[in-house]
């Protein structure tokens, strides 16, 4: 099984062999797999994926330190993935976009949008009452909703309610197109959920992992060592300068003393 974490951008349309597509671009920027748990110590086989880039100031000291092993900083979700027995996965390792091609059957998750607060006609598709014929006001009414001989309503009857904000998963869909320079996915059809909401996307076959590589954050502290060393000669450059001038002072102080009393001596 492979899978990835994304985020929904927007639906648009591509070309494909002389047709229009309806497509949904998925961001599917690469994932950091931050704990590998095994049967022996916690009695299954899993891994835990971390998505996008979080303020490292809103981490907690203990999930920081849990994240220091992946050489992270901030995340902003984590997700857990049960996997196979073949496969050998580690802590810092990168799922990307890669895994997937054109054609590929996936299953999508996603929070679907929230709705608020809807009739039945709207949340589970009641046709309603008739308008007319000694009807009056009852157009959109529920209707009955239990006889009264157990004296209560029945757990599951439809009901008017909260709409959306949930969780969907849309079997099935195919993947039209993958872009991977901009790690962008072309899904086929609709997505559940809004724009910039998250989405995780499953498919059959093997998962590939790529070895993490130096970011500029890691870079960071060689430049601020050669920093360091250019204060450290700058400073040493300044004291050398100091000491010559006081030297000169000193030999300048001497001259103006020996000149002195040569002056003192022809006036005796």
């Amino acid at each position: 099984m492979k899978f990835i974490i994304g985020k929904k951008i927007e639906m648009t349309q591509i070309w494909k062999d002389g047709k229009v597509l309806a497509v949904t671009k998925v961001q599917a920027e690469p994932c950091t797999i931050t704990q590998v748990k095994n049967e022996e110590k916690d009695g299954y086989r899993a891994v835990q994926v971390a998505f996008g880039k979080g303020k490292e100031k809103r981490t907690k000291k203990p999930q920081s330190g849990h994240l220091k092993k992946a050489g992270l900083k901030g995340v902003k979700v984590l997700k857990e993935f049960k996997i196979d027995d073949k496969a050998e996965l580690n802590i810092g390792d990168l799922i990307s976009a890669d895994n997937f091609v054109a054609g590929d059957k996936i299953d999508i998750t996603g929070i679907s949008k929230g709705k608020g607060f809807a009739g039945v006609v709207k949340r589970h598709g009641f046709h309603g009452s008739k308008k007319t014929h000694g009807n009056k006001d009852q157009l959109r009414m529920p209707g009955s909703i239990g006889c009264t001989g157990p004296a209560h309503v029945f757990k599951g009857v439809r009901m008017a309610g909260r709409m959306g904000g949930e969780q969907v998963t849309t079997k099935n869909l195919e993947i039209a197109d993958v872009d991977l320079e901009n790690n962008i996915l072309f899904i086929k059809g609709a997505v559940p959920g809004g724009r910039n909401g998250l989405v995780i996307v499953v498919a059959d076959g093997e998962l590939k992992v790529s070895k993490k590589e130096e970011t500029k954050e890691e870079k960071k502290p060689e430049i601020d060592q050669k920093q360091e060393e250019k204060t450290e000669e700058g400073s040493e450059n300044k004291e050398e300068k100091k000491e010559s001038a006081s030297e000169k002072t000193t030999d300048q102080e001497k001259k103006e003393a020996s000149s002195a009393e040569a002056n003192k001596e022809e006036k005796n």
